[in-house]
Order: C-alpha cells, then structure tokens, then sequence
C-alpha cells in the first residue's frame, strides 16, 4: 500500500465485503448499507474479500465499477489473542476494538470461571455474532484480512508457548505473539503450569474486555507498524487523517 492509495480508501464512502474483487457484487444487505448513505453516482468506495485482496470502485445505477485494483496488502503479524468470553455485549465490543487495532487471530477460551454459556446449542450463533461484528470492525477500519475467531478451547488444550496475562506477570512483552486474558473471576489455581510465561498489564485491575484490548495493542505495537505497511515510507495515524 502506497501513501497515495491509504488517504483515498480513507476518504471513500465505506468499504464493503465481495467474494470477488475483480467483479465486485454487493450483498442485499450491503446494497441497503449503500443506500442508507446515501451513496450517489461517482462515489467511491472501497471493496475487498477479506482475504488481504482490495479495489476501489465507483457506484453506477448498473452496480459497482472497478476504478483501481484488485490489490493485495502484505499479511497482518500473526498474534493470537485468547480471550475468555465476558458478559454481555462487552465480548463483542473487544472482538471489535481487537480488529481495529489489527489482532489476526482470536480462539475463545473456557477457562474455568467464564460464566458465559458456550455449549453447543448456543456456540454457533455467538461466534457468528462475533464474526460479523468483526467484519464491520474491519470495514470501517478499511483492514483488508478478516479476523480469525476459532472455535473455543479449554486451558489445557492452549499450546505451551502461548503466554497468560496476570499480576504476576513481567513487563516485558518481547516476543509475545500469542496470549491469553481471563474472565472476570481470574485464573483457578490449576489451570496454567508453572512454567508457562506470564505477562503483566499494568498495576490496575483490568476488566476483561479492557484486557482482551490491552493486550491486542501490546502485540501489534511489538510486532512492529500495528500490522500494515506503507510503501514509500513511514506516516504515522496524525499524518493519515489531515
């Protein structure tokens, strides 16, 4: 991505998924976004398959025109976060901020006070949810590779280099690409071995959906450019929106 192209996906009306970039064709519900725009003629909008693949577009009275594209932009870092579900709408606020601050992977985690009910019956339509509110997370943050939400894990099943949040913890995130948070009840004593990495996030006392964020943004920041690259040099978020 050039320093040319990001100001124009910034400035476009929206950004919207396709299953083809090349031939860009709108979901009903998308063509109903469009027109609660109030999208005219000639404006410009920005399309991608979620996938890393993006274009911009003109709108027609005949449906979307290329205008420029397809392109690609390079993979975001692969950080994992592991988040233990939290009451309420407060999981979805996290999936979405996690999304924006460019986390590339988040497994649900069913650690043994999470107090929000994942079985079965009801798993589908929660991830479903989350999936969704990530993907209008990574429109309007105009982020080209959808997040990836799994499906939930239990402590034991979390690989041995995957590091835990807790006050325990050091300062230091050197070379964390994958973490898990807990649920508002914290750790029970037997969930997590003793050798298993343990990182801190600040001397207060966190809620979960802060920590699940937190903790995204300390990853992203140590993996370097918050997972996205400019091509003709370096401009910071102030510099992207004068």
């Amino acid at each position: 991505m050039t320093l040319a192209e990001w100001p124009r996906r910034v400035a476009a009306l929206g950004q919207f998924h396709v299953e083809d970039v090349a031939h860009p064709q709108l979901s009903r519900d998308d063509e109903h976004h469009l027109r609660v725009l109030r999208a005219r003629a000639g404006d410009e909008v920005v399309v991608t398959s979620g996938a890393g693949e993006w274009a911009l577009c003109r709108v027609s009275d005949a449906g979307l025109i290329l205008s420029e594209g397809p392109h690609v932009d390079p993979p975001l870092a692969q950080t994992t976060l592991y988040m233990a579900p939290v009451k309420g709408e407060r999981s979805e606020w996290a999936v979405a901020k996690a999304t924006e601050v460019g986390l590339a992977r988040l497994v649900p985690l069913l650690s043994a006070r999470v107090q929000v009910n994942l079985k079965a019956d009801k798993r589908e339509r929660v991830l479903s949810r989350w999936r969704r509110v990530a993907t209008e997370a990574a429109n309007q943050c105009r982020r080209t590779w959808d997040l990836v939400i799994d499906d939930p894990v239990t402590p034991a099943e979390v690989d041995g280099d995957v590091a835990v949040c807790d006050f325990s913890g050091g300062a230091s995130w050197a070379g964390v690409v994958a973490v898990a948070v807990g649920p508002e009840g914290g750790w029970s004593l037997e969930e997590w071995g003793r050798e298993r990495r343990r990182v801190g996030l600040g001397p207060t006392v966190l809620r979960g959906e802060t920590a699940a964020v937190v903790a995204s943004s300390l990853m992203a920041f140590q993996a370097g450019r918050w997972g996205f690259t400019l091509d003709d040099g370096e401009m910071s978020n102030d510099e992207i929106t004068r």
